[in-house]
């Protein structure tokens, strides 16, 4: 009776924190979108009057559509051509944007002792300012070029068909009587906005990341929220990690981008962070070490970007560890095998929703053994609650006496108590790790199942799979082994299938799918195992509740 008030209370306060966390976060959001809208106006008004804006050129494949701004030659816009913004809608998803709020830009660049945006960004010019993938072509390219003190820069951009990948390389044509020493630089930009972080109170627990992420040649995946970018810069302890190959990200749920260091032999890079607007922006990067470039000579900076959606089995071939943004958290390594295994079903089926009902009936079956010893225990256990009933009126006020004695009994009976916790410890990983690759699989993303269900990555828009996961969480409530027997106590855990029906309302429909098939599968395993337990003399018919 003691363990299962102190299950109720745990559930209770972690209910009542997740409802405060989400409270204190919208609190915070309010505050700071304020705050941010202020410093964004600001900020673009004083951009618009120094000319930093600059001319526009278009580059564009079948996949990709980019802005690159004549100053500086970054990259301001991008848009997923095949991947919608909305279902039903024909707009392409919007990743890269420089909007009066939100700033989200990859930036490139030649620095250093000679670098031309060491002192100020340069203005490129270009033949055109479209460059679109014809027919019949493979591949597209858009030429920048500006020439200061006798040097030429030649910035190209390179699209391929069928790719998100961006190819970047920097021609530096040294016309002069002098050496010079400059080095590339890659890095992304993003307005810390409050309102689309989700690294903190609920969505810490439910939500995806959002935040940067690198790789080194030692460090196969790292995560820094924005948060913690504009931290480090404002210590003045920003990374600054030396690495061969290497690349930099930032992360949202689905998408990535993502600068790829220069792999050349011999090239060594360094990945840095930062921050700039007064804090309001976070930086993450990756730049080349100084390079000599000879008099009357010439050298070439090349990397490639990564502008997408999450596709593991693509991005793994782009860089090394590439697809570890698709981000499973701390249980990755059995994540990713669900997947592959969810994967492998949709190939033969060609049905993302019935793919995770197989999935899920696979996991659960290859579980059988933990739940059915799991139950057996529990029954167990309750075989021997008379006893136990008699030993705390016996040594009720003698707390050490009657945990000798309970202990006795449990030998002399050969019931481990911990015999239920076990099995269920070793499933929860399991589980968790079941739900993050539901999570965070951009396949799902406006996949249709059935129906009314026309897309796994939001929530049922008539909320009958939540209601039905309800009802079965209901009937699994009815038939367990161990019911307590407070009427208290009792209606508190009745209440919790309504309360849980709440939080799935909000769940993406292909999360919910997998618990009410779960639970489904959860009540044909209770009805074979208690049969199973009754034949053998373990009854687990629940007791009358007090009255």
């Amino acid at each position: 009776m003691e363990q299962q008030r102190n299950i109720l209370f745990i559930l209770f306060l972690t209910l009542t924190l997740f409802i405060y966390w989400a409270w204190e976060r919208d609190q915070v959001v309010s505050e700071q979108q304020a705050q941010l809208q202020a410093q964004r106006i600001e900020q673009m008004a004083s951009a618009e009057s120094q000319g930093l804006t600059g001319d526009l050129i278009t580059l564009q494949s079948d996949n990709l559509q980019l802005t690159i701004s004549s100053v500086g030659g970054d990259i301001v816009d991008a848009k997923l051509l095949k991947v919608l913004q909305e279902q039903g809608k024909d707009d392409p998803f919007h990743l890269l944007m420089s909007e009066p709020l939100f700033v989200y830009q990859a930036q490139s660049g030649l620095i250093g002792a000679n670098g031309p945006d060491s002192v100020a960004r340069p203005t490129y010019t270009a033949s055109s300012n479209n460059f679109t993938l014809q027919d019949g072509q493979d591949e597209v390219s858009a030429v920048l070029s500006f020439e200061q003190n006798g040097v030429t820069y030649t910035k190209t951009y390179t699209l391929k068909r069928d790719s998100y990948v961006v190819d970047v390389k920097y021609d530096v044509v040294n016309s002069t009587d002098q050496a010079l020493s400059m080095a590339f630089y890659g890095q992304l930009k993003q307005t810390v906005d409050a309102s689309m972080q989700s690294n903190s109170g609920l969505f810490m627990v439910a939500g995806a990341y959002r935040g940067s992420a690198y790789s080194t040649a030692e460090t196969r995946y790292e995560k820094h929220t924005f948060e913690d970018l504009v931290d480090l810069a404002n210590e003045k302890s920003s990374l600054n990690v030396p690495t061969t190959g290497g690349w930099v990200s930032m992360i949202q749920h689905y998408f990535v981008s993502a600068w790829i260091g220069d792999t050349t032999e011999g090239v060594n890079n360094v990945i840095y962070s930062g921050s700039s607007n007064k804090g309001t922006e976070a930086i993450i990067g990756i730049r080349t070490e100084p390079t000599t470039i000879a008099a009357h000579g010439e050298h070439e900076f090349k990397a490639s970007m990564w502008i997408g959606p999450k596709s593991q089995d693509v991005m793994e071939t782009v860089a090394p560890n590439l697809d570890l943004t698709v981000d499973y958290g701390w249980l990755w390594f059995i994540s990713i095998p669900l997947f592959k295994i969810l994967e492998f079903i949709h190939g033969f089926i060609g049905n993302w929703g019935f793919s995770i009902i197989l999935l899920t009936l696979v996991v659960r079956g290859v579980l059988f053994p933990l739940t059915k010893a799991q139950y057996t225990s529990m029954a167990k256990m309750r075989l021997l609650t008379p006893k136990m009933q008699e030993l705390r009126e016996r040594y009720g006020d003698d707390r050490q006496k009657l945990g000798q004695e309970t202990m006795k009994l449990y030998k002399n009976e050969k019931v481990n108590p911990l015999g239920g916790c076990f099995p269920l410890l070793i499933q929860m990983p399991i589980f968790i790790a079941l739900y993050w690759t539901l999570m965070e699989s951009t396949e799902l993303r406006h996949s249709p199942f059935i129906l009314w269900i026309t897309d796994l990555s939001v929530h049922d828009p008539y909320f009958v799979t939540p209601i039905l996961y309800g009802i079965s969480m209901f009937f699994i409530q009815k038939m367990s082994p161990t019911p307590v027997t407070d009427p208290m106590q009792r209606k508190i855990i009745m209440a919790m299938p309504v309360v849980f029906t709440f939080m799935f309302c909000t769940f993406p429909a292909g999360l919910t799918l997998y618990w009410l098939v779960s639970n489904c599968f959860t009540i044909f395993q209770q009805i074979i195992i208690f049969k199973s337990l009754e034949k053998k003399g373990l009854h687990v018919k629940a007791p009358k509740a007090e009255k």
